[in-house]
């Protein structure tokens, strides 16, 4: 495992592990071994402890032969396979330089400068920081704005290409100038291309088109990933997206996924087996500028301790196909796979082949920090229902919905759950105990076995929620991957979310979440984009509620063009525990979509209840795509 420290869900982002993983940064980090190679013997300074980070990036550094630090707990302690000696120790050195694992480091080094031995060479981090052009915030380093990166897988080859949309809304955040520095890997890791774009001065959409950027450079066809760093940044670093495949052959796929979670992880879990019919393949993607090692990718059956590893090494930034079957033969869906990643990619993608179709969906990350929670067997009455996983019911006539909880915490033992049903309007349709499921279950519950068939006709949604009856334990955690059939076309798509504890007064940790400030989180802003290509969105918008809430929401529909101004606004008012099918060219109309374009959307808003929402796209052949919705 690479020993990073990416994520913590209480802290957030690891900035300094951003800015040492930045493709930029990897190519100075060469250029800095190459400079320290001659300097040999080579002592380190580790202020902020990043040193095992900085080493397992950067594996062309020479040997350190000592290590100091500046606080006395860690003296004697192992770093870098040196035991820790004391900063005070400096001028009794044997080695010609001195790595300090800081950045801003100019005021530390000039500190030192009287006890470092005659001779002694310093550098520090800042030899490889990024350009000043490329940074937010050019006076702090560390700021997590100048790290507003993501990576997303793109292709463009075998009649499939990509199209990725999402919108600049760090001007509602007060940004000024904003722009993307984008470089493009190929499946063997070597960039294809490497350039910038100005996003619209004002809230305005974006897209990327592997089509277009394969014309614009020039490029044989391609399945690799795509790296975003957004400049200018303001509110926050998280760069959200949603991401098209669909056919350039007049094939009948045709799928979308979310954004791909830009901080690798240890374990992801919500992978499915495949059917007898069906391929799964798993797309890994290395993250990092260092090749991952033989064996160091292994897949398992949900809750049998039996990784079996992937045998080949993957090269820095390259993309590799895992086939499923070819590391677990012989299992099949409803059984669910673990993947061990060792924290080499970020959230990566699979894709199902099945009668031609493919589709793409991405697995989740797999908490390795989660402990049981008792407190959840007897929340306080003010939360209601507690924790609610909310997913659509499409109309029952066309589709068919499948559900599958899936376990996503490393402690997860057991999923004691009941699904409720609703049907538009808010009201029950049904509720049925799932039981206390193991780890390693295999159930996918079609709700055509629960529903009568003429059950909810038009669709509706329904809420995961645990219950305790038979005992069991839940973390708050909880996750669950929806299928959804054409009973004519044959098409499917996928999608997996967590749940959360919505639209209540009264707080419960961090819930229910909040976007910006603290809990709770009681209003919506999502993001909807537009068809293009003959292609149609869709958007099922839920209104989940733990206890009661505003009988009906308030929400406003408003349609943007390329450049973020508002064509039109239309209300919406959704009951409570309700949901409602929206298509964008029905409320709306042909000409006003036109006004909008290709790269217009639709903001979804309401400042009196969060909404959940899942979002997609629909063609004249039968085909859609599914995916959770993202808010800013």
């Amino acid at each position: 495992m690479l020993a990073i420290e990416t994520f913590d869900q209480r802290q957030g982002g690891n900035v300094l592990y951003k800015a040492l993983s930045h493709p930029l940064a990897a190519e100075a980090l060469s250029a800095l071994a190459a400079r320290l190679r001659p300097l040999a013997p080579i002592a380190l300074l580790d202020p902020d402890g990043i040193a095992p980070a900085l080493l397992a990036l950067a594996p062309a550094l020479p040997p350190i032969a000592e290590v100091y630090v500046e606080d006395v707990r860690a003296i004697g302690r192992e770093i870098a396979g040196c035991a820790a000696r004391p900063l005070t120790d400096l001028p009794r050195s044997a080695a010609r330089a001195l790595l300090i694992t800081a950045f801003d480091a100019e005021r530390l080094i000039a500190r030192l400068a009287p006890f470092m031995p005659a001779g002694m060479e310093c550098l520090s981090l800042d030899a490889i920081r990024l350009p000043r052009e490329m940074l937010t915030v050019p006076e702090r380093y560390g700021e997590r704005r100048n790290f507003a990166t993501n990576f997303a897988f793109f292709r463009d080859q075998d009649g499939l290409s990509t199209r990725l949309v999402s919108a600049n809304y760090w001007a509602g955040y007060g940004a000024g100038a904003v722009r993307l520095w984008l470089r493009l890997f190929a499946a063997d890791g070597e960039v294809l291309a490497t350039w910038e774009e100005a996003l619209p001065a004002g809230p305005g959409g974006f897209a990327f088109d592997s089509r277009a950027v394969r014309a614009r450079f020039g490029l044989p066809p391609f399945t690799g990933q795509l790296f975003l760093h957004v400049i200018g940044a303001a509110g926050h670093d998280v760069v959200k997206y949603a991401l098209d495949t669909f056919p350039t052959d007049a094939g009948p796929s045709l799928s979308c996924t979310h954004d791909a979670n830009a901080w690798p992880s240890e374990r992801y879990a919500g992978l499915p087996a495949p059917r007898e019919d069906e391929r799964v393949i798993l797309w890994v993607q290395n993250s990092h500028a260092v090749a991952i090692p033989a064996g160091a990718i292994a897949l398992d059956r949900m809750g049998a301790e039996q990784p079996v590893a992937f045998p080949r090494p993957i090269a820095p930034f390259a993309t590799a196909a895992l086939d499923v079957a070819t590391l677990l033969p012989g299992i099949r869906w409803p059984a669910q796979i673990e993947l061990r990643a060792g924290r080499h990619v970020v959230r990566p993608r699979y894709e199902v082949v099945r009668g031609g179709r493919t589709r793409i969906a991405h697995v989740n990350v797999e908490r390795a920090d989660l402990a049981p929670d008792p407190t959840l067997r007897a929340l306080p009455a003010p939360l209601g229902r507690g924790f609610l996983l909310p997913f659509p019911i499409l109309p029952r006539r066309r589709f068919a919905t499948i559900v599958q909880p899936t376990p996503m915490a490393t402690t997860e033992t057991s999923l004691p759950l009941r699904l409720d049903l609703f049907d538009p309007e808010g009201r029950p349709a049904g509720s049925h105990f799932l039981g206390r499921l193991p780890r390693d279950h295999a159930l996918a519950l079609d709700l055509d076995s629960v529903l009568a068939p003429d059950a909810l006709p038009e669709g509706g949604h329904g809420e995961l929620v645990y219950d305790f009856r038979d005992g069991g334990e839940g973390n708050g955690w909880l996750h669950a991957l929806f299928r959804y059939a054409d009973r004519e076309s044959g098409h499917e798509a996928e999608s997996s979310f967590g749940s959360h504890i919505f639209n209540t007064l009264m707080t419960y940790r961090d819930e229910p979440q909040s976007y910006s400030g603290k809990p709770p989180g009681l209003s919506t802003r999502l993001f909807l984009r537009l068809g293009e290509g003959g292609r149609q969105s869709f958007t099922c918008l839920i209104y989940p509620a733990s206890a009661p809430w505003h009988p009906r929401s308030t929400t406003s529909l408003l349609l943007h063009d390329e450049a973020g101004a508002v064509v039109a606004e239309a209300p919406l008012a959704i009951a409570c525990s309700g949901s409602a099918l929206i298509y964008p060219h029905d409320v709306f109309g042909p000409d006003r979509l036109a006004r909008a374009g290709s790269r217009g959307y639709v903001l979804i808003r309401d400042t009196t209840c969060r909404l959940f929402g899942y979002h997609g796209l629909m063609d004249a052949a039968g085909g859609f795509s599914l995916d959770h919705m993202f808010g800013f």
